[in-house]
């Protein structure tokens, strides 16, 4: 190709190859008007070329998914003034970030999370104060407190800063910042109390997990809030009373110290769909109005997307390359990570999420486990047919299994273990075909375990604890059972009788023993042959014993 038409290019994409090696150090020189560039996911290795500062029309630079090291060239944050999407993640980039001003007055989107950067947050982000709309810097080496002026960044809609070494509070400014839709701090050493209000005029969703923020939830920081994560604080308290029902979806407070009992607010949830209140001193009942969750709406045509997928290393920015007009993705696309404890794991979902709308549309469940809760597992808990997943483990629950459960026909994974339920387990259950994990070990259930489909693929690890349980998978037989059954009722009798033997027998001992007396005195009354054997037997008896004694 002649020079001066590779000097004119304007688009150019060589993304998802395996090139590999260095970007060309006059690549700036060389394509001085080019305007967008994606070389994501290939194999690039080295600094970034301080030629790139040259590119001042560029608008669009993806470098993401490759091997890129180093700092990023002063010549290239001053000179790329044009710049409104830059991705650089998953690279090695380190050094501070932006320490100074840069050139980026036009910035809408950067991304530079999975790198090495290190140092606190630079002010250099300022440059783009009111056009940056998404910021993610997460899964970083990044120290300090998180700034004030970041509140100065009033455009923003996307922001993480997740998996770093932050410190210190979070600023309540920057949670008001009003067009918030994602904020991700969590995985951090944040401490503090929470802020009582956020921003997100259409709802945001918030993720402050793995931290260290202590005191008690404010009611008004649910206000707008559509996912709200908090698992692994100190927080304590009780459950907020949450002032607007209809927005939140997904409510985790997992390992925490919330104390009191499960309000029956949490009833008018009524488009949650999950619920994940474990590790916690929770106690009282399970509140029976718990049937009016329908743990997600009925018209999943209002949530855009499709269903999560579990366990994904990534998701992939699509990307269409037209010559009449290069088309960018929009930036306000964001993967987000819900963990959740299902089928005896703690597993990852990952969806992707646009701004106001959620793909998180298909996975429903509740976990009340490790608290204190008491009393009967409601019955009307076998309305919620849309649950995935129950999970009541480890409380102080009694009573039986409900035999409405046989309900729940989306039922993937059942765990009441770890409590003192009592009775049989219900022969219904075994209409649920999408029961995978079923967990009633260490109750004191009794009777014939259930046999017939689901039911003959689980393993005797489901009813440990349980010695009045009989039949497979355990080794102890229903006949044998029932034999010892009626033996320990034999012995009842036989026990009954006893009393009776015994007292004829203390009666016949005292007779014998009185009659030999009576025997014997008349003997010693007369003068006769026995009466002198007895007495020289007598006399014979002791002199041995004198001769005997020293």
């Amino acid at each position: 190709m002649p020079a001066t038409i590779v000097h004119e290019l304007q688009f150019l994409d060589f993304s998802v190859n395996d090139i590999s090696g260095l970007l060309p150090d006059n690549i700036g020189y060389a394509l001085p008007n080019l305007l967008r560039m994606n070389g994501s996911r290939n194999g690039f290795q080295g600094h970034l070329p301080s030629s790139m500062g040259e590119m001042v029309n560029i608008t669009s630079l993806d470098l993401s998914y490759n091997n890129f090291s180093g700092k990023l060239p002063r010549r290239f944050v001053t000179g790329c003034f044009s710049l409104k999407h830059l991705k650089l993640s998953h690279n090695n980039f380190s050094g501070h970030f932006l320490p100074r001003e840069t050139s980026f007055t036009s910035l809408e989107e950067l991304r530079v999370d999975s790198n090495s950067f290190t140092g606190k947050i630079g002010v250099g982000l300022l440059s783009s104060n009111t056009t940056l709309s998404v910021l993610d810097m997460s899964n970083n080496f990044l120290t300090g407190d998180i700034p004030s002026w970041m509140s100065n960044l009033s455009g923003l809609t996307i922001l993480s800063i997740s998996n770093n070494f932050l410190e210190g509070t979070i600023p309540p400014s920057l949670l008001a910042i009003g067009f918030l839709s994602l904020i991700d701090l969590s995985g951090n050493l944040l401490s503090g109390s929470l802020p009582s209000r956020v921003g997100g005029e259409f709802g945001i969703k918030l993720f402050l997990h793995d931290n260290m923020l202590t005191g008690p939830i404010p009611d008004t920081l649910l206000e707008k809030v559509q996912i709200l994560d908090l698992r692994y604080n100190q927080l304590s308290g009780s459950i907020p009373q949450f002032v607007n029902t209809e927005s939140i979806y997904i409510l985790l407070m997992k390992g925490n110290n919330l104390t009191g009992s499960m309000s029956r607010q949490l009833c008018d949830l009524r488009n949650i769909r999950l619920l994940d209140l474990s590790d916690n001193k929770l106690n009282g009942f399970i509140p029976s109005c718990l049937y009016n969750l329908s743990f997600g709406p009925e018209d999943t045509n209002s949530y855009v997307g499709t269903a999560i997928t579990k366990i994904t290393p990534f998701k992939f920015y699509e990307s269409t390359f037209v010559v009449e007009d290069f088309v960018v993705i929009s930036s306000s696309f964001q993967e987000i990570e819900i963990k959740f404890s299902m089928k005896r794991r703690y597993d990852s979902y990952f969806g992707a999420t646009e701004f106001n709308n959620d793909v998180l549309d298909y996975m429903y469940g509740m976990d009340l486990s490790s608290n204190e809760l008491s009393g009967v597992i409601p019955a009307e808990l076998g309305s919620l047919s849309k649950l995935r997943v129950m999970n009541l483990s480890c409380n102080f629950l009694s009573s039986s299994i409900p035999s409405s459960f046989s309900n729940l026909k989306d039922i993937e994974s059942l765990d009441l273990s770890h409590n003192m339920l009592q009775g049989s387990i219900p022969q219904q259950l075994t209409n649920l075909s999408s029961l995978v994990v079923f967990d009633v070990s260490y109750n004191n259930l009794s009777g014939i375990i259930p046999q017939g489909r689901q039911f003959n693929t689980f393993d005797e690890k489901s009813y440990l604890g349980n010695p009045l349980l009989c039949g497979p998978p355990t080794n102890r037989s229903c006949d044998a059972k029932k034999t010892s059954d009626e033996s320990e009722n034999g012995g009842e009798e036989e026990d009954d009788e006893a009393p009776v033997d015994m007292l004829a027998f203390y009666f016949s001992s005292a007779s014998t023993y009185v009659t030999t007396l009576i025997g014997i005195f008349i003997l010693m009354c007369f003068d006769c042959p026995l009466r002198r054997a007895w007495l020289r037997i007598v006399d014979a008896s002791i002199a041995s014993v004198k001769s005997m004694l020293p």
